[in-house]
């Protein structure tokens, strides 16, 4: 039986602010996607020209993707106070905090001077903003699905977790288009404006979330005296196996978009300058898709269960990390597109869906902020170094070596599926809709 059964809220309808809950998860969600993936952009295309040494443009490349490494590193601390305040706490005041800090954090690096105005001290500054955008990041995930999930009706939890989940992609869109224009402006206001412009969302963004209320489910276990006083405790202690399968079930899909929207991305317009456009821009055309596949794959898992979707995402992931290379080496404007699509589009898009309430459902109501976080976040660390690593085996193996680590990732993930049980099987399906149907009555 899933955790979602056992736990009770206070109706099986949901909250009647649950639909509000939902989209303004995922507004507040865009904007943090869209200020760390702006970075990652900006580390594909500018930084390393302009925040390092440029004597040797793959050292430049490397340290550029070592700055976006750090980010990755600080999300597990960021998951895991992000996780003991939500859980502690409440879940609303760590998604109001965790924006205004991303926020500023991102504006700051469009002030930032470069290493031709002040040496060292501007990769060592960009570095240390990085970090703060990372803790931001990694507080922010868990308490937007969270409060999403246990606002939701019960019936429905796949789906109305989806829809933060699906403020993922509509972030990415947004950066990438954002850089798409801005590669028409002059010198450095290519990669400042993006970072700029990123106040005007941090600001509708605080005023959605600041009139949010609580989650009725933490209410209820703090009411009930069943939250816990040291959630991060707890969790290490009572449900580290789930940590474990969070783990393994995110590696291959932060593994796969980071390979594909950041790594791919400085492959191509490595080879092909002229195709730097049409990459960002298929981007942005694969992000858009993945708006709506991410809210179908999450509205599906509610008819069929977590398990099937998620099973079929990893085992796509692995049939497409030889072709994505070879398509993209073709060099072809529309084969680059297509890959860039399916990747992130498809593939990953049908993994984000699944996850809201697949890991969410890993973790009781005391620990879920906590466990979903940590697991989250710590995976998120080792695909900030996707592109690292794939530049580092490509330098070594050629093309092949990047695909053999998409490919690897896709395995782990696949093995941590098939580990995990069903959370919102059939028999569990049928005894939540007869709750749901009594309440309408």
């Amino acid at each position: 039986m899933s955790q979602a059964a056992t736990d009770t809220i206070r109706s099986p309808l949901g909250s009647k602010d649950r639909v509000k809950t939902a989209f303004a998860a995922a507004l507040g969600t865009s904007v943090e996607n869209y200020d760390f993936i702006a970075y990652g952009t900006a580390a594909a295309l500018y930084f390393g020209a302009v925040f390092f040494p440029a004597e040797d443009p793959l050292v430049s490349t490397l340290l550029a993707f070592a700055t976006l490494a750090v980010g990755f590193v600080m999300r597990p601390l960021g998951g895991a106070i992000g996780g003991y305040l939500g859980d502690r706490y409440g879940r609303k005041p760590v998604l109001v905090g965790a924006m205004i800090v991303m926020g500023a954090a991102t504006f700051a690096i469009g002030l930032m001077p470069t290493y031709a105005q002040i040496g060292v001290a501007a990769p060592i500054i960009l570095t240390v903003i990085r970090m703060v955008q990372g803790l931001a990041f990694g507080a922010e995930w868990g308490g937007a699905i969270t409060m999403a999930y246990e606002h939701a009706p019960w019936h429905r939890r796949g789906m109305f977790a989806a829809i933060p989940q699906s403020g993922n992609p509509l972030g990415i869109a947004l950066a990438s288009g954002m850089f798409a224009w801005s590669s028409t402006l002059e010198g450095d206001w290519q990669w400042r404006t993006p970072f700029l412009f990123s106040a005007v969302l941090v600001i509708v963004a605080l005023v959605v979330r600041s009139r949010l209320s609580e989650s009725p489910e933490f209410q209820e276990a703090q009411a009930k005296g069943r939250t816990e006083k040291n959630p991060f405790v707890a969790t290490l202690r009572d449900d580290w196996r789930g940590i474990l399968r969070v783990i393994a079930l995110r590696v291959v899909e932060s593994f796969a978009y980071y390979s594909t929207a950041t790594y791919l991305l400085s492959y191509i317009t490595e080879r092909e300058p002229e195709l730097r456009s049409v990459a960002l821009g298929a981007i942005t055309a694969a992000s858009i898709t993945a708006i709506a596949v991410t809210f179908l794959a999450g509205s599906l898992t509610d008819r069929i269960g977590r398990r099937p979707i998620y099973i079929a995402g990893c085992i796509a992931a692995a049939l497409f990390a030889f072709p994505m290379y070879l398509l993209t080496n073709a060099g072809q404007p529309v084969l680059v597109v297509t890959v860039f699509i399916v990747g992130i589009g498809f593939i990953h898009a049908a993994l984000t869906g699944t996850q809201g309430a697949l890991l969410t459902e890993q973790f009781r109501t005391a620990t879920r902020t906590s466990g979903a976080s940590l697991g989250y976040q710590i995976a998120a660390a080792l695909g900030g170094f996707a592109p690292l690593l794939a530049a580092a085996l490509v330098g070594v193996f050629g093309w092949p070596g990047a695909s053999l680590l998409y490919l690897g990732a896709a395995m782990i993930g696949l093995v941590g599926i098939l580990v995990t049980k069903e959370t919102w099987g059939r028999a569990e399906r049928e005894r939540v809709q007869a709750l749901v149907e009594d309440a309408r009555r």
